[in-house]
């Protein structure tokens, strides 16, 4: 069975043993582990003094999260829901593996994995481009293709012969600048598909749902439910099941994270707290359930979340307690 870091080509790099180690952490505590899961787990922790090192690293953190973690579940309903579905023994013959992490860890973990998004999802390991957290990248593709990666996406090349006709946005969220006009190039995300010939558009693909919006020209979103035809300063947005009608945005607010900004507007504070999430590294855990409602008015500084942090503390008046891994508990 390959280890994460098998994808990466370097299975010895600090990063890629983290990443390893959390995974493996989460595959040996979510009650789905079988006997051959534990046999490679061990061959991959004996393989040398860093693997084991990196694993105890792991645990650690997760041991520290864990009280942290049990307040969440209690108090977020969605997170509830994520760690229940994680701990559901899957159906079949095959005895169970439990590994050795301690309950506060698994649960932890289990919550962890992949809602706190911290390592990619078994799904993003096959990704041709991927940005870590924080980062943002760009790519020219196929002479005209423009593209801006945001935090944490990972995307797959679609070929047609020899020819790149689109992009799998296999999460995360993309700018795509059509240079000239020219055969339709595609991104598919989830149960839909976003086209265009020229123009600008950007697709956001987080937790089940999918987001596009025109910035220039015209972009034709497809989906078993129906077609949208958006046009400049129009957006929809779809899941696995449904599509929503066309709305008109401020593209500038939209496309604020490819200046380095974060823009919210009445925005509740526990959906201002999950975007900080995606470009910071770490976590932050916000405990106060009162205030989870609360709204937020702001401009933040990509560069400068530490400070972004520091005013919402003061404005909601929370209290803040630093764990490893860069773990920050609001209450």
């Amino acid at each position: 069975m390959p280890t994460p870091s098998d994808r990466y080509g370097d299975a010895e790099r600090p990063d890629a043993l983290r990443q390893d180690a959390h995974a493996w952490l989460v595959r040996m505590t979510s009650g789905r582990a079988t006997r051959q899961d534990a046999q490679a787990f061990r061959r991959w922790r004996d393989a040398s003094p860093r693997h084991q090192a990196a694993f105890e690293e792991a645990r650690a953190q997760w041991r520290l999260l864990g009280p942290a973690v049990g307040n969440l579940l209690r108090s977020d309903a969605r997170a509830a829901a994520c760690h229940r579905d994680a701990m559901r023994p899957r159906h079949g013959g095959r005895r169970a593996f439990l590994g050795a992490a301690t309950g506060a860890a698994a649960a932890a973990a289990a919550v962890a994995y992949p809602p706190f998004r911290l390592w990619p999802a078994p799904g993003e390991w096959d990704a041709d481009y991927r940005t870590a957290t924080g980062e943002q990248r760009s790519l020219a593709l196929a002479g005209r293709v423009n593209l801006v990666l945001n935090t944490r996406t990972s995307v797959r090349r679609v070929m047609r012969g020899e020819e790149l006709v689109g992009l799998d946005l296999l999460a995360g969220e993309t700018a795509v600048d059509l240079r000239q006009a020219g055969e339709a190039f595609g991104i598919a995300a989830g149960a839909g598909r976003s086209v265009a010939e020229s123009g600008r558009f950007e697709v956001r693909y987080l937790d089940g749902k999918v987001c596009v919006t025109c910035i220039d020209g015209s972009v034709r979103v497809e989906h078993p439910g129906g077609r949208r035809q958006l046009q400049s300063g129009q957006q929809t947005v779809y899941d696995a099941r449904t599509v929503g009608g066309t709305a008109r945005v401020d593209t500038a607010e939209v496309s604020a994270w490819r200046r380095g900004e974060l823009v919210f507007k009445r925005t509740p504070l526990w959906a201002v707290i999950d975007e900080i999430n995606r470009y910071r590294p770490g976590r932050v855990l916000l405990m106060a359930s009162s205030l989870r409602a609360d709204t937020v008015t702001a401009h933040f500084r990509l560069d400068a979340l530490d400070t972004a942090l520091l005013q919402i503390r003061h404005t909601f008046d929370l209290t803040a307690q630093a764990l490893p891994g860069g773990v920050l508990v609001l209450s």
